[in-house]
């Protein structure tokens, strides 16, 4: 049996992850509650990965959902429907030195553009290995 992979999620104004350093620079971090169409944001992902799965691909799937659960899709300038969607894989290796069954320390930021969404209640929604968390938030109407 493998170790869960550890996972958070933090909505904030703008966020810079930091590849040398493995550290994200936040600013306006842990709001809950925006305008709709929204500003500008970023979701930031903070992990821990076990130090049995250390050296190998974890897929990890960020999706934006309404409450009841349904994909958020978009209209692009042509017209089609697309969900605001980011996935992909990690990999951390372990550092020399490290004391074994350490955690492993990844991030990463994804930055966004306003997004037209109608007011009503939302999550962000991190599928990374066999572990879901969520980061919940209201668009309102008005600024």
């Amino acid at each position: 049996m493998v170790s869960a992979v550890d996972a958070q999620l933090i909505l904030c104004d703008a966020a810079q992850a930091d590849s040398a350093g493995g550290k994200v620079h936040m600013l306006g971090a842990g709001w809950s509650v925006t305008s709709s169409p929204t500003a500008p944001h970023s979701v930031v992902v903070l992990a821990k990965i076990p130090w049995d799965r250390a050296n190998q691909k974890i897929h990890f799937r960020l999706v934006l959902r309404t409450t009841d659960g349904d994909a958020v899709t978009l209209k692009t300038p042509d017209g089609r429907d697309v969900g605001v969607e980011h996935e992909g894989d990690i990999e951390v290796g372990r550092p020399p030195g490290i004391p074994h069954g350490s955690m492993l320390d990844t991030s990463f930021v994804l930055n966004l553009p306003p997004l037209p969404l109608p007011p009503g209640r939302y999550e962000w929604r991190l599928e990374i290995a066999e572990e879901t968390r969520f980061a919940v938030f209201t668009a309102r109407a008005g600024s």
